[in-house]
């Protein structure tokens, strides 16, 4: 290291690790975040705009957020909401991030978001092997919030393994993802489950698909994984006998349940957009609509649907876009995935993208994907550093 290193380089180098290491916590982003795009003021970052914004990726968040910001004109706000929405502007941070990233400041990027997700895991297998527990209580996260972190983990150590050119780096990357996905099979998040093996079997075929045979090979083994992790867990099977008691309550009219809640919640989501195509109910707004909605909508029959669960979001990131700014948002929302996909083929990543992007897509149609807590922040830093690496070491592993 250089002994002539300035006291700004020595702040950027501490930030990037900041962030990469404490996004976990949001009490760490709320200090973070605005400190990073100060320090991007500071290192030039608005002369570099020009070529920054020059990422359909960037081009993607900027239009969104764009859009959301125009929302707050005809939306009437909740008094006591949430605030959900206002994540959708966390998707900002990858300017900054991406921007200040170079040769020397990439290391440290890199250790720290490595270094702060192997210790969140290791915090997450202990306290699942010792307490039983879903999720990360010492972390404030929620089994759905792991799950996800999981998958985000399981794909990217599967891309990386492929392309390593250290078989010992390629072996511990599988192990990596093999945990993962162990793990996986032992909390609740179903979906999150599922996206994540079509999405490693989406970058084996892509990486396969002129090797047909290597490809079923592949498709076979992964199937036998599977079935044996899911034979392991207690969880998985009980979450198969909570589908099937939420489908047989759905028989009986019943929408108490979880799968139940969520068609009651695209019902009424799909409707008002209908009402409103062009422009949505503003930004902010769908957080009580779905209450005020129900009251009377198709005769009553979700009126009891607080009671299971309070409203926050409509479970599926199209619907609850166009809630809020109707199908130009949801058009805005198909450019971020398209310019997500290529922030990584533009740098040679293309079946890594595709595995992530894949994965993002399906998580959204059951969740609010892009407003979780922590699973974009860490899909953005990974995004950025994948960038910055291909940009600094083209093709190396």
């Amino acid at each position: 290291m250089s002994a002539n290193i300035s006291r700004q380089e020595l702040l950027i180098r501490f930030l990037l690790v900041l962030v990469c290491l404490g996004f976990w916590r949001s009490e760490v982003n709320f200090v973070s975040f605005p400190l990073l795009g100060i320090a991007w003021w500071l290192d030039g970052g608005l002369c570099r705009l020009n070529q920054t914004i020059k990422e359909p990726f960037v081009q993607a968040i900027l239009l969104l957020c764009t859009l959301l910001l125009l929302g707050l004109l005809w939306s009437e706000l909740p008094e006591n909401g949430r605030m959900k929405w206002l994540k959708y502007f966390s998707l900002l941070i990858f300017i900054p991030f991406y921007s200040l990233l170079n040769r020397e400041r990439l290391p440290w990027a890199i250790g720290g978001l490595v270094t702060g997700y192997l210790g969140v895991l290791l915090v997450g297998i202990y306290q699942w092997l010792a307490m039983g527990v879903q999720g990360i209580p010492l972390v404030g996260m929620s089994y759905l919030s792991f799950s996800a972190m999981l998958g985000v983990g399981a794909i990217v150590a599967v891309g990386f393994a492929d392309m390593s050119q250290s078989r010992k780096l390629g072996m511990l990357l599988w192990i990596v993802a093999l945990t993962s996905l162990f793990i996986q099979f032992h909390q609740n998040g179903r979906i999150l489950l599922l996206a994540t093996l079509v999405a490693v079997l989406l970058m084996a075929f892509l990486r396969y698909k002129i090797e047909i045979r290597r490809f079923i090979g592949i498709l076979i083994s992964v199937l036998i994984v599977a079935a044996i992790f899911a034979y392991s867990s207690p969880v998985f099977q009980d979450r198969l006998i909570q589908a099937k008691s939420d489908i047989e309550l759905l028989q009986q009219g019943n929408y108490s349940s979880s799968l139940g809640y969520r068609l009651a919640m695209w019902d009424v989501g799909l409707h008002a957009i209908a009402e409103r195509p062009l422009s949505g109910y503003g930004t902010g707004a769908p957080e009580r609509y779905f209450d005020n909605t129900i009251l009377t909508y198709k005769d009553g029959i979700y009126k009891d649907l607080p009671g299971f669960q309070k409203t926050s979001h409509y479970h599926n990131d199209w619907i609850e876009i166009g809630m809020h700014i109707g199908v130009p948002g949801m058009l805005a929302l198909l450019f971020l995935y398209w310019g997500w996909y290529q922030a990584f083929k533009r740098n040679r990543l293309a079946i890594l993208g595709a595995g992530l992007v894949s994965y993002i897509i399906l998580a959204g149609f059951t969740d609010a994907f892009i407003i979780f807590s922590r699973t974009p922040v860490l899909l953005l830093l990974i995004t950025g550093i994948t960038m910055s690496w291909h940009r600094q070491e083209p093709g190396r592993i």
